[in-house]
């Protein structure tokens, strides 16, 4: 069983305005983590922290490809970010791998971080296009 989930988004920006709003901890705060403890680099290890829910986690920057790609671990997950720029703007394209296929909740985990690579990317998509910051934090679970 093939567990990597993979979504896909078009926003109406050139790579590099994409990019930076990941790796850059002020932006990222604008529409996704409230802040990460420093920008992503290749071989850093960043605290992202969720203060509306409580929660924050480490990420593990393994590769770094200015506005082409960016991969960390997160968990016993591996996330792949990569940036294609195109006329009307950057596809954006998360993948995430490593779930485990014999867990007995993996149709629920991967729904769950389907769901959150949705809202992410919506919330970044309103972000970088409009500067709309009204979006992060308001999942409900």
């Amino acid at each position: 069983m093939n567990t990597t989930i993979t979504t896909k988004m078009k926003i109406n920006k050139p790579a590099s305005e994409v990019f930076e709003a990941i790796v850059t901890p002020e932006k990222l705060g604008g529409y996704w983590f409230s802040s990460g403890t420093s920008r992503v680099e290749q071989g850093k290890t960043i605290t992202w922290k969720y203060e509306e829910y409580g929660a924050e986690g480490n990420i593990h920057v393994l590769k770094v490809e200015e506005n082409k790609e960016i991969v960390f671990s997160w968990g016993e997950t591996t996330v792949t970010m990569a940036f294609l720029e195109t006329d009307e703007g950057t596809l954006i394209e998360v993948s995430e791998a490593g779930l485990k296929a014999d867990d007995p909740e993996i149709v629920n985990k991967m729904l769950g971080q389907k769901e959150g690579w949705v809202y992410m990317l919506t919330c970044l998509k309103g972000y970088v296009e409009n500067d709309i910051t009204t979006l992060r934090a308001s999942l409900v679970h």
